[in-house]
């Protein structure tokens, strides 16, 4: 598996992913759209964490620095 998350990716990932996630809790009491919103928050914790996006590698994209050996 190859890395093609970035660093401010995966920073956005994770802020994004606990913001759904404590929308979801909010108030004590789960809302009417926490289906939605809890599997995509955490498949953005998961997808952080690991550094990998399965949709990236489909696309094409890659949001990680290369580094140059010269």
């Amino acid at each position: 598996m190859i890395r093609n998350l970035g660093k401010l990716d995966q920073f956005i990932r994770i802020v994004v992913g606990l913001a759904l996630i404590a929308y979801v809790f909010k108030d004590g009491a789960m809302g009417p759209m926490w289906p939605v919103f809890l599997p995509v928050g955490l498949i953005l914790i998961a997808t952080a964490f690991f550094s990998f996006c399965p949709l990236y590698t489909l696309m094409g994209w890659n949001t990680k620095e290369s580094r140059r050996t010269s």
